[in-house]
Formats: C-alpha cells, sequence, structure tokens
C-alpha cells in the first residue's frame, strides 16, 4: 500500500496531494508573462517604460487639475481620481513584477498575495464606477447643460467618489477573505501576472465550481450596471447631439465624449474577459496578456487620452509649468 501511494505520488496523480499550509507565512510563485515569454528582457524593458509613462502622466495630469483653478469643476474632478486610480492600480502590480524579473524571485507571501488581491479588486472595482458617474457627468453637461452645477455639485461629486470606493473595497473585502480561506496544494505556483481569483482557485484542493459560480455571477452584477449607465448616457447624448443646431457644438459635445469612450472600451473589454466569461474561454496566456493590459498599459494610456486632444488640460500644464516649475529651475 505504501509503495502504491509512493507510485501515484511519483506520477503526480492530483486528487491524492497533500495540501500545503495555506496559512500565514507560506508563500506562492507568480509565474507571469515575463516568465513564459520569448523574449523577457526586452518585455521586462517595456514594462519599466510604460510604468514610467503611467507615474508621470498620471501625475502631472493630478497635479495639474489640483493646481490650476480653472480645472476645478466636476468633469476634471473625476478625471483626476481616475489618474488616481491608474496610478495606484498599476503600483500594485508592475513594480514587483519587474523587480521579481530583475532578482530572479518571483516568490510571494500568502498575506502579500491577500493584500495585492485586496488592492487590485479594489482599485478595479472603484474604476468601474468611476466610469459609469464619468458618463453621467458627461450626459448632465451635454442634455441639462442649465442645470449642470445644480446636478453636479461638489456635494454629489464627492459622493460619487465615496461610493466608488466604499462599494469597491467592501466587494474586494468579501472576494478576498473568501478566495484566501481555502487550503492550496501542494503547486503554489500561480500561472499569472498578480494574485487574482481564476488563476489561484485553479490551486485550490477543495471544489471551487459554486464559488466560481458566484464570482461569475458578481462579476456580471457588478460590471454590467455601470456598462448599461454608461450607454444608456451616451444614447441620450448622442439624441442630444443629432439635434443641436450648429456644427460646431455637435463636434465639440462628440469630441468630449470621444476620450472617455476609448477608455471605457479598454477597461470593460479587459475585465469582461477576466470576470464575465466562462473559465473554457480562458487560458493562462490568454489571462497573463489581458492582465497586462489592464494593469500596465491601460493606465499608461488613459491619461494621454484625455489630456493630449484637451485644450483645457494642454493649457493648464503650460501655465502650471510656467508659474510653478520653470521659475525654480532657471537654467532650463
Amino acid at each position: 500500500m505504501l509503495f502504491q501511494e509512493e507510485f501515484l505520488r511519483q506520477l503526480k496523480i492530483p486528487h491524492i496531494m497533500e495540501p500545503w499550509n495555506s496559512t500565514l507565512g507560506s508563500d506562492f510563485i507568480l509565474v507571469g508573462i515575463l516568465d513564459d515569454s520569448g523574449s523577457p528582457e526586452l518585455l521586462c524593458a517595456t514594462f519599466t517604460a510604460l510604468y514610467t509613462l503611467a507615474l508621470i502622466s498620471n501625475g502631472l495630469l493630478i497635479l495639474v487639475i489640483t493646481m490650476d483653478a480653472r480645472l476645478h469643476v466636476p468633469m476634471y474632478f473625476l478625471l483626476g481620481q481616475l489618474s488616481l486610480m491608474d496610478l495606484l492600480f498599476t503600483s500594485v502590480v508592475t513594480p514587483k513584477a519587474v523587480i521579481d524579473f530583475l532578482v530572479r524571485d518571483n516568490t510571494i507571501s500568502f498575506e502579500g498575495c491577500a493584500l495585492q488581491m485586496f488592492l487590485a479588486l479594489t482599485l478595479g472595482g472603484a474604476e468601474d464606477l468611476l466610469l459609469a458617474f464619468m458618463a453621467y457627468d458627461r450626459y448632465v453637461a451635454i442634455c441639462h447643460p442649465l442645470n449642470y452645477m445644480i446636478f453636479m455639485r461638489q456635494s454629489i461629486c464627492w459622493i460619487m467618489v465615496a461610493t466608488s470606493w466604499i462599494l469597491a473595497s467592501l466587494m474586494a473585502l468579501g472576494y478576498t477573505t473568501y478566495t484566501m480561506q481555502y487550503s492550496y496544494c501542494k503547486s503554489r505556483k500561480i500561472r499569472h501576472l498578480l494574485c487574482e481569483i481564476p488563476p489561484l482557485l485553479k490551486l485550490a484542493c477543495a471544489d471551487t465550481s459554486m464559488y466560481e459560480l458566484m464570482v461569475y455571477v458578481m462579476g456580471v452584477t457588478f460590471l454590467i450596471p455601470p456598462l448599461a449607465a454608461i450607454l444608456a448616457s451616451y444614447v441620450l447624448i448622442l439624441f442630444t447631439v443629432l439635434h443641436m443646431p450648429s456644427n460646431e457644438g455637435r463636434k465639440k459635445a462628440l469630441f468630449t465624449c470621444s476620450s472617455h469612450l476609448t477608455v471605457v472600451g479598454m477597461f470593460y473589454g479587459a475585465a469582461t474577459f477576466m470576470y464575465v466569461l466562462p473559465s473554457s474561454f480562458h487560458s493562462p496566456r490568454q489571462d497573463n496578456i489581458i492582465s497586462v493590459f489592464y494593469t500596465i498599459v491601460t493606465p499608461a494610456l488613459n491619461p494621454l487620452i484625455y489630456s493630449l486632444r484637451n485644450k483645457e488640460v494642454t493649457g493648464a500644464l503650460i501655465r502650471v509649468l510656467g508659474r510653478y516649475i520653470l521659475p525654480a529651475y532657471p537654467t532650463l
């Protein structure tokens, strides 16, 4: 009997694998896209460049919105919050991935994995809700311009932001607590860029089918209503724009909304693939590519999408640099 069990263990038959201790102090191993890539050095350099771009672009956008009084309006207040979420989101994932590759150590502690999962879910969920509130802001600005400062007064803006953070953090806390209570088998390798629910559940010793169904249902519940609200807002905006008397007004309204729609498309496309599509559509490589897109690429591109073609933002940036930055360095 002992010989038979040892023989099966050598063959790595899954049902006899003993659970390893998943209490505090146990480690996982993150096997992300850098480990599976054919040219990891080039990919690591790309990640570093994108992270640097995200830090600079989001940081500058937050600075400009904070320091320029002309941007102290609801639209840019919400945009500043989006930049803050993007900056924090990419900082939760990218530095660790790059440092792990450079030092050749992909381990992450049990508590570190739980913290990364909680922060990623919080920031992703908060951005999900904030994008819906930003669509409502554009709807009010275009469809009800005379009542804009009533419907979007400062107290309401703060309620929107607080709602995004609080609901997302409560959702993340519940998911993280339930996910991390499972016992995990001796295979400690998470084939993913970060600690997320779908790849982590593949290591669980217990049957997780019911929990996976719950994650799917909650993912649909958390993603679809905000997306429906965004689509409804833009349908109403489109009807209003089509009835505008001047071509200039139509162009300005569509231009204002195009940036937000681009960001919405990138965010919800990745989130839907990761948390709404059934597990049969997933593979470790596809999940890794999608995770790179929404944790590294999108946070770097969002501020550029919003600011490069926005004359108000570029003008404010020039004023802030001319007033506060350049005088401190007269030789530049």
